[in-house]
C-alpha cells in the first residue's frame, strides 16, 4: 500500500504522466444526459418526500406536528445508518454490469413501490398510523439510498478527468432540479385533480404516476451507462473502506459542510407550504414558488464556467452568499409578490449552485483518499458524503422547524396565533440564513486541498504508470 502524507510530487516526472489522456477521457453528450436521468428520477419522488412529508403527515394523514416531526427525525437517523452500508455493498459489487451501475436496475422498482406506499394511507388506529408512517418512511428512505448512492459513487468511475466529472455532475443536477420542479410544482394540483374531495386517494394516485415515470428513467439510465474507471479486481474489506476515510480531511470537510447545508435547505423547503398557507394566506403560492425554483437550473448549468473563474470552493461560497441574499430579499419584500419571487429565485439559484458543488467535490475526495491511503473506496466515501449527509441534514432540517412551531403553538388547519406565524417565518427565512452563513466556514478550510488537486491526479497517474511497467 502506498501512503503519501504530504503534497509532494511522485518520483515519476510530469512528462511521463499521460495528462493528455486524462483530459481526453470525455463522456459523450448522450451519456451525460442519461446520467442526469438518475437524479431526475430520484428527485421526482424524493422531493415529494422532503418537501411535503411533514405537511402530508399533519394536514392529510392527521398526525400532530409534534409526533410527525419526532417521527421524521427518528426515522431519518435510523435510515441514515444505511448510507455507509450501501457504500460498502457497492464497493463489494462486481457484476457483469459494473459496480454502481447495476443498482439502478435492481433498485428502481423497490424505490418506486415504497415511496408510493408511503403516500398511500390505509384507515388505521392512531397508534397503527404512526407505526405505518414510520415504517414506510424508513423503507422509502432506505430504497432511496439504494438509488442515490450509486448516482454519486458512479461519477468517479465514469471518467478520470475531474473537469469532465464536474460537467457530468452539472448535467445530473440540472436533471435533478427538473425532477424537483415537476415534483413540487404539480403534485398538489395533480393530487387534487385525481382525488377530488378524497385527498388521500388523490395523493396515492399522483405519487403512483410519478413512481412509474421514475422507474422508466432509471432503466434508461442503466441501459446507457458505462463504468470505465474501475481498476480493482478484488473487493475492499470493510475495515479498509473505513480506512479510506482516515486523514482524508477534504472528505471530512465536505461531509460536515453538506450536512449543514441540508439542514438549512430542508428547513426552508419543509416550511414553505406553511409559510404561504398561513403567513401569506394564499395556498396557491405553494405551487407557484415551488415552480419558480426551476430557475436554479440556470445557475447549475453555468457552474463549469463559474468554476473556471472562482474554483470549486469559491463557487460554493458564491452560491451560499447568493442564497443568503435571496433570503434577506424575502424579508424586505414583505407581502409584495414580485419582490418575494425575485428573492426566492436568487435564493434558489444560490442554494442550487452550492448543492451541486458538494456532490462534485465529494467525488474528488475519492481521489484524495486513494492518494493518501492507497484505497479507492468510492462507494463508501460517496455514500457518506452524499446520502448520509442528505438524510441527517434533512432529518434535522425537518425536525428543528417542527419543534420551533410546536413551541409557539402551531395547530394544523386552524387560524394561527401571532407567535405561531412568527415561528413559521423564522423557520422559513431566518433559520436558512443562519445555517448557510455557518456553512461558509468549512469551505474556506477546503481551499488548500483543492489547490493541490493536480498533484493528487499526477501522483495517482504516476503510480498507475509504475504498476504497468
Amino acid at each position: 500500500m502506498i501512503v503519501v502524507k504530504k503534497f509532494q510530487s511522485s518520483a515519476v516526472h510530469e512528462s511521463q504522466i499521460d495528462l493528455a489522456g486524462i483530459r481526453e477521457d470525455a463522456l459523450p453528450l448522450h451519456r451525460k444526459v442519461t446520467y442526469s436521468f438518475t437524479d431526475l428520477a430520484g428527485n421526482l419522488l424524493y422531493c415529494i418526500m422532503s418537501s411535503y412529508i411533514l405537511y402530508f403527515f399533519t394536514d392529510v394523514y392527521g398526525l400532530s406536528v409534534g409526533i410527525a416531526g419526532t417521527l421524521l427525525l427518528i426515522a431519518r437517523f435510523f435510515d441514515a445508518l444505511d448510507a455507509p452500508i450501501w457504500g460498502i455493498i457497492i464497493d463489494h459489487t462486481h457484476s457483469k454490469y459494473g459496480q454502481s451501475r447495476p443498482w439502478f436496475l435492481w433498485m428502481a422498482f423497490p424505490f418506486a413501490i415504497f415511496v408510493w406506499l408511503l403516500f398511500t394511507t390505509p384507515h388505521l388506529s392512531e397508534t397503527a398510523k404512526v407505526v405505518y408512517a414510520g415504517v414506510m418512511y424508513i423503507l422509502a428512505g432506505i430504497s432511496y439510498t439504494g438509488v442515490s448512492t450509486p448516482i454519486t459513487s458512479v461519477l468517479p468511475n465514469l471518467s478520470s478527468n475531474s473537469d469532465e466529472r464536474t460537467v457530468a455532475n452539472s448535467f445530473r443536477m440540472v436533471g435533478g432540479n427538473i425532477g424537483n420542479f415537476f415534483a413540487v410544482t404539480f403534485i398538489l394540483p395533480l393530487a387534487t385533480a385525481l382525488g377530488g374531495s378524497n385527498t388521500r386517494r388523490g395523493w396515492s394516485l399522483a405519487v403512483l404516476l410519478y413512481a412509474a415515470i421514475a422507474v422508466i428513467l432509471l432503466l434508461i439510465a442503466f441501459a446507457d451507462m458505462r463504468e470505465k474507471n474501475i481498476q480493482r479486481t478484488k473487493s475492499i474489506p470493510i475495515k479498509q473502506s473505513f480506512k479510506a476515510a482516515k486523514r482524508n480531511w477534504p472528505w471530512f470537510l465536505i461531509v460536515t459542510a453538506n450536512i449543514i447545508f441540508w439542514v438549512g435547505l430542508m428547513s426552508r423547503s419543509s416550511t414553505l407550504a406553511y409559510y404561504f398557507q398561513y403567513n401569506m394566506h394564499n395556498a396557491d403560492y405553494i405551487s407557484l414558488f415551488n415552480g419558480f425554483s426551476i430557475i436554479q437550473v440556470a445557475g447549475m448549468a453555468s457552474i463549469p464556467m463559474i468554476v473556471k473563474k472562482l474554483s470549486k470552493w469559491g463557487t460554493t461560497v458564491f452560491g451560499l452568499i447568493a442564497a443568503i441574499l435571496g433570503q434577506f430579499m424575502m424579508v424586505i419584500a414583505g407581502n409584495h409578490l414580485i419582490a418575494l419571487l425575485a428573492g426566492w429565485c436568487i435564493a434558489c439559484i444560490g442554494s442550487g449552485i452550492a448543492c451541486s458543488m458538494f456532490f462534485a467535490m465529494v467525488g474528488d475526495t475519492v481521489d484524495y483518499g486513494e492518494w493518501k491511503n492507497g484505497i479507492r473506496a468510492s462507494g463508501f466515501l460517496t455514500a457518506i458524503g452524499s446520502s448520509f449527509c442528505i438524510k441527517i441534514g434533512s432529518g434535522l432540517g425537518s425536525f428543528i422547524p417542527s419543534i420551533i412551531m410546536k413551541a409557539f403553538h402551531y395547530v394544523p388547519n386552524h387560524a394561527q396565533t401571532a407567535s405561531a406565524l412568527g415561528a413559521i417565518k423564522f423557520s422559513f427565512i431566518w433559520l436558512p440564513i443562519i445555517i448557510f452563513a455557518i456553512n461558509i466556514i468549512p469551505m474556506f478550510m477546503y481551499k488548500k486541498y483543492e489547490e493541490h488537486e493536480l498533484v493528487v491526479i499526477r501522483d495517482l497517474m504516476a503510480r498507475k504508470t509504475q504498476e504497468e511497467i
